[in-house]
């Protein structure tokens, strides 16, 4: 058996194939019960009618995405994994999908709200820490962020398909501090959730021009 710092890091480094081989199988699992619209409506109230809203880590923007298309939103989804952008396309062809990674965006300009919801938490813990600052500079004046994270700081391993992939957390604690110090006044975080199938959930609203990072 390998040491769990070594499963930990051959999860992370083997996560991009894992869900390009795996796009069709999660695309064809994936719930679409919507159990996040409390949390997707709640993000929905503090946007601008009609924004401009980036999906990162967006899958194949089913049914989130496709929520948010409905209620008249422009979004910018961005996955790394090229199958996932595929079926995402023609799924939602009103929608801008680009091939990219969280860990370095192209020039994409700035939106009224990003969300990032079971697809932020793929990050390390140190890549966290260096992109939620550059993440919230990409945030409008009053805009929201809306996160899935763990319950607490730490690694741990999930499956896609039957192979591992990787999953990292900030401390609660640690992510109030970083977003507020980002220009966030408010700062909600929820662990566990019971009504959204035990996500821990952040979201982040009020955003000031005046900020810190």
């Amino acid at each position: 058996m390998l040491p769990e710092d070594q499963t930990l890091q051959n999860a992370k480094a083997s996560m991009k194939a894992v869900y390009q081989r795996h796009a069709e199988l999660w695309h064809t699992q994936r719930s679409r019960a919507l159990y996040e619209k409390p949390w997707l409506d709640r993000f929905i109230d503090v946007l601008s009618p009609n924004g401009r809203v980036l999906d990162l880590g967006c899958g194949t923007g089913d049914p989130i995405a496709g929520y948010f298309l409905d209620q008249g939103f422009d979004i910018v989804g961005i996955d790394y994994a090229a199958s996932m952008i595929e079926i995402a396309s023609a799924q939602f062809p009103k929608a801008q999908w680009q091939i990219g990674d969280i860990r370095a965006l192209p020039q994409i300009g700035t939106f009224d709200g990003i969300y990032s919801w079971d697809s932020f938490f793929h990050l390390s813990i140190p890549e966290q820490r260096a992109i939620l600052p550059q993440l919230s500079k990409l945030i409008r004046q009053d805009g929201a962020l809306l996160l899935t994270v763990g319950p607490r700081e730490g690694e741990v391993t999930g499956t896609i398909g039957g192979e591992a992939v990787y999953h990292a957390s900030l401390s609660p604690s640690e992510y109030e501090q970083t977003l507020k110090a980002c220009g966030f006044q408010s700062v909600t975080y929820k662990s566990e959730d019971p009504d959204c199938q035990g996500r821990s959930v952040l979201f982040a609203s009020a955003m000031f021009p005046d900020r810190n990072c």
